[in-house]
């Protein structure tokens, strides 16, 4: 199955090269999605030397394959961050994240394809049970001086709400892929040497020296823009991570027209609409899933099943999957941790606002400036009051995976067995390999242990990827690493005997 995104379908590519040989610099970031190359963009126009090492293409990861939605608030909402950490703080969130989008309006004035457009945020409840969670939304946002008011319906067809609908002015949404390309060509404009299908192989923090399969990077500064940082850091042990699943479909009945929709619930759907080049296209995205512990296939079938149910749209064009890494505390981690290093992440599916935010916020740190809200999210913090369940919940899904893999065993099938597009946990002479074999009949067997911390991979049948269910590392059947924390792939395994 294709799972390329509506926006990396319809944008152009940067087509930046490979590293080649050894450079030094005063900041290296790794990482080409918004964050790393908002961050390169900043620091170039500092007059910094910046390099930036991109595994894949600008925007490959999560923020080609995100919502293209950008709003004040959190997908989650701010009552939960305002009861946690009081009022003061949540209006330091709502600062924080109004000035990162207004920054990214700035930006795409002088970027067309982006197609940035202001609207509404609107937040429905699709069951009774769901009321109280809208009503008290829009209490602590009216509390904080939000433009918000409940309204009665939803426009453009849309299925009528069970209860009033919260309605959240002046907030936008973008073209992800577009911005993001553009952006970088700016950032390389403006001095940085941005490096594509440069993936690194080899770390060294204490020396920030990072090593690819063509060359090496030694800087001043290191920031981890990959979403989850690369190694073993504090911070893997308190994020949970999630899967989102989307299906664009042409338009059909249902046209509501700019604005960002949410239902709230377990069963919840998102939902926009992107206009381009005269074509219009409705976006839904599901609710999340645990990365490797869910079922990748029928995730995405339900949030498919849910659309044409409710929506009513056209045929389906593209379907898709996004990554992301929730902080225990609600607020995401940004700075320097215990390596020395610059990282960001714990954005949950709020990515291109933080993203946004924590580049500008690093960029000021290396400029020598204060922001205390930055400050308030040091990756060393902890705050086991405010994120126990997020902390609990994470050493449980460790734990399972730990106890269900190593001690338990999962069902373990023989290599003969195993038909065209199957896959599974076998047993290869002695060996427990993960294996899969392509609908051409040719065999992938590699190491089922995570090369991150120990964890075994569960197998993801939409994209054909190796997960692990413990910090969201992704691999490809031949072991090479997708996305998460880990670096090194997953050892080949050379088996005897199988056609």
């Amino acid at each position: 199955m294709d799972t390329s995104s509506l926006w990396r379908a319809i944008a152009r590519a940067p087509g930046f090269g490979t590293l080649q040989g050894s450079v030094e610099c005063d900041v290296m970031v790794v990482g080409g999605g918004i964050t790393g190359v908002t961050t390169a963009l900043l620091l170039a126009q500092q007059g910094r030397k910046v390099v930036l090492l991109e595994a894949e293409t600008i925007g490959s990861g999560s923020t080609g394959h995100s919502t293209g939605n950008l709003y004040a608030t959190a997908s989650r909402g701010l009552s939960g961050i305002a009861s946690h950490w009081g009022d003061p703080v949540a209006r330091e969130v709502l600062a924080a994240r109004t000035a990162a989008v207004d920054f990214v309006e700035a930006q795409c004035r002088d970027i067309p394809s982006a197609l940035f457009t202001r609207c509404a945020l609107y937040r429905a409840a699709r069951f009774a049970s769901d009321h109280a969670a809208i009503e008290q939304e829009h209490k602590v946002l009216a509390r904080l001086g939000c433009r918000v008011r409940l309204d009665s319906g939803l426009p453009g067809g849309l299925p009528p709400p069970s209860g009033q609908v919260l309605v959240l002015e002046d907030q936008a949404q973008f073209q992800p892929q577009a911005y993001v390309a553009a952006l970088a060509q700016r950032a390389a404009q403006a001095g940085a040497s941005i490096h594509e299908h440069s993936r690194v192989v080899e770390f060294d923090f204490k020396q920030r020296v990072a090593t690819t399969a063509t060359g090496t990077v030694r800087a001043g500064e290191m920031v981890l823009a990959t979403h989850s940082p690369k190694g073993v850091h504090v911070v893997h042990a308190e994020m949970p991570v999630h899967r989102e699943y989307a299906v664009a479909f042409e338009v059909g009945a249902v046209d509501p027209g700019p604005g960002i929709f949410w239902w709230e619930g377990d069963e919840g759907l998102s939902v926009r609409i992107l206009e381009h080049e005269g074509r219009r296209f409705l976006v839904a995205i599901g609710p999340e899933q645990k990365v490797g512990t869910h079922n990748a296939k029928a995730a995405l079938m339900a949030v498919e099943a849910m659309a044409n149910s409710y929506l009513s749209p056209g045929r389906a064009v593209h379907r898709w999957s996004a990554q992301n890494y929730r902080s225990h505390d609600g607020l995401p981690y940004i700075g320097r941790d215990h390596s020395g290093c610059f990282v960001a992440s714990g954005f949950a599916a709020d990515g291109l606002t933080w993203g946004t935010v924590a580049a500008r916020g690093i960029a000021a740190q290396l400029a020598g400036q204060r922001d205390t809200f930055i400050e308030r999210c040091t990756p060393g913090r902890f705050t086991p009051v405010k994120g126990g369940k997020a902390l609990l919940e994470e050493f449980s899904t460790m734990a399972q995976s730990l106890v269900k893999d190593y001690v338990t065993h999962r069902k373990q099938e023989k290599l003969v067995s195993l038909a065209p597009g199957d896959s599974a946990i076998v047993d290869s002479e002695g060996e427990t390999v993960a294996a899969w074999r392509s609908p051409e009949g040719e065999l992938f067997a590699v190491s089922s242990v995570c090369t991150h911390m120990g964890c075994k991979v569960h197998w993801n049948s939409v994209e054909t990827s190796w997960d692990c269910p413990c910090h969201g590392s992704r691999f490809r059947p031949d072991g090479t690493v997708i996305e998460g924390p880990a670096i090194a792939p997953l050892q080949r395994k050379q088996v005897r005997g199988i056609g």
